[in-house]
């Protein structure tokens, strides 16, 4: 067909090579080799003339030059699957990133593939437990669904996503498996994450897949596609896959990098006009089937605070629960750091998660929403200025963000508090306890960092 066929280089911009071929064009997708350096490769991304194409240059751009004979493969990007990767890490090109052998395979897939026909998709209303008070009240995670994190730089994305994959892949260890995948996040987050997985015997579970945040905006873009590849596979192989990703923003970021080397004229806030299209390619392939069940956590940043900026409005119609991260709430010391009011689920309905769950929670978002518009007159004139219904009011509002934080298992070793797991039926007493007056007398700063709430009590009477 076209395999064999012979381009010549035109133009070079930074990770983008303009290649142009005759009669026999290659199709999109398909792998190019220099015909004089077998390590030069580069992907065909789209056409920019009825001859020629913008080409992914993944090696180093040092090595390209203009007239370089390049030939096509015939055959698509593709990546290692199977068990072998477990455990690993690996880059999007299937080689080791965690200094160890490298890795054996018999199976490779395509990066990328066409999402399952709409028949073929699977829908779940099934609530997939956290163990994280704040997420499983306001914002469950549905089994098959999408979950985001939204959130600025350093108010806790990372560690919060990361403790959501300790505490789901630890539980149904046989059938539930993880597949993180770092898009331009530092090494040094990347490689603590392994050593805690590592540590706390989670490896043998959990694919990983990195591009760092210093490698270019080709291998940032495909890292995300190759971990929504191996989250498939397993998927076909009868798996539960929780699938992670930090974070979506610098996926869309890279896109935006190579559409400019391209030349693309930008769309709104500079992005590039594909925005829509890439964030459809990347997510409607992280559904679940008849085979198995693929749940997604991403994090995502928002630049400046902003969560209007075009690149992140462009991740909300794909996700079921939101998950916002507020710097006020960090900057209180309430880890982890959600603006409740802010998060929703789109599961958070009686029919799906029971109606006492959905009555608590709704409740308490009444009482935290009053108790904002409160806040500007307690800044004012001082909490006794408020009426004594009021004061009730706003002190269990207190009580009830302050039950919300927790020691997670991941920070151990920052924090020095044991990590606690606290299961949905022991949030939603707790928090229905504190709604109805039980824990009055109790004073807010009790309820930080414990699990059930029963521990305030205790921690009063040891004094």
């Amino acid at each position: 067909m076209n395999r064999g066929a012979v381009g010549k280089v035109l133009a070079i911009r930074g990770h983008i090579a303009q290649v142009e071929f005759g009669d026999d064009r290659p199709l999109m997708h398909q792998m190019l080799v220099a015909q004089d350096d077998p390590e030069v490769k580069m992907k065909v991304y789209t056409s920019s003339s009825d001859r020629s194409f913008y080409c992914l240059v993944l090696c180093n751009a040092e090595r390209v030059w203009r007239g370089m004979k390049m030939v096509n493969s015939g055959e698509m990007m593709s990546i290692p699957v199977g068990k072998t990767v477990l455990g690993r890490i690996m880059d999007v090109f299937g080689k080791a990133a965690d200094g160890g052998d490298q890795i054996e395979f018999t199976d490779r897939r395509p990066l990328f593939s066409q999402s399952p026909d709409y028949g073929q998709v699977l829908a779940h209303e099934e609530i997939w437990e956290t163990g994280i008070k704040v997420i499983d009240l306001f914002s469950p995670l549905m089994k098959g669904g999408k979950m985001g994190l939204f959130g600025g730089a350093g108010v806790g994305k990372t560690i919060l996503l990361t403790e959501v994959m300790h505490n789901v892949v630890t539980t149904k260890q046989e059938k539930n498996l993880s597949v993180f995948s770092g898009v331009g996040e530092r090494t040094r987050e990347g490689h603590e994450l392994y050593e805690g997985i590592k540590a706390r015997g989670l490896l043998p579970n959990i694919c990983l897949i990195y591009g760092a945040m210093g490698e270019n905006a080709s291998v940032r873009f495909l890292t995300g596609l190759a971990g929504v590849t191996l989250a498939e596979y397993f998927r076909d192989q009868g798996k539960d896959v929780l699938f992670l990703i930090d974070n979506v923003f610098r996926l869309a970021q890279a896109g935006n990098e190579l559409a400019t080397l391209m030349n693309s004229i930008p769309s709104e806030d500079g992005y590039q006009p594909t925005l829509t299209s890439e964030m459809a390619e990347f997510h409607e392939r992280l559904v679940s089937t008849k085979s198995g069940v693929v749940s997604a956590i991403e994090a995502i940043y928002v630049p400046s605070d902003d969560l209007l900026d075009n690149g992140v409005q462009s991740i909300f119609p794909y996700l079921d629960s939101v998950v916002t991260l507020s710097r006020t709430a960090y900057q209180e010391g309430r880890l982890p750091a959600v603006d409740i009011l802010a998060s929703s689920s789109a599961v958070m309905n009686p029919i799906v998660v029971g109606k006492k769950h959905y009555d608590t929670a709704i409740k308490a978002q009444m009482v935290l929403k009053k108790a904002e518009s409160l806040d500007r007159m307690v800044a004012l004139v001082g909490e006794s200025e408020l009426s004594p219904e009021n004061q009730l009011l706003f002190r269990r509002a207190k009580k009830l963000k302050n039950f919300m934080t927790q020691s997670f298992f991941v920070a151990e070793e920052q924090t020095g508090k044991k990590g606690v797991s606290v299961p949905l039926a022991d949030t939603i007493k707790g928090v229905a306890d504190i709604l109805n007056g039980k824990y009055d007398q109790i004073s807010e700063n009790k309820f930080l960092y414990i699990g059930a709430a029963e521990e305030a009590v205790a921690a009063l009477v040891n004094g």
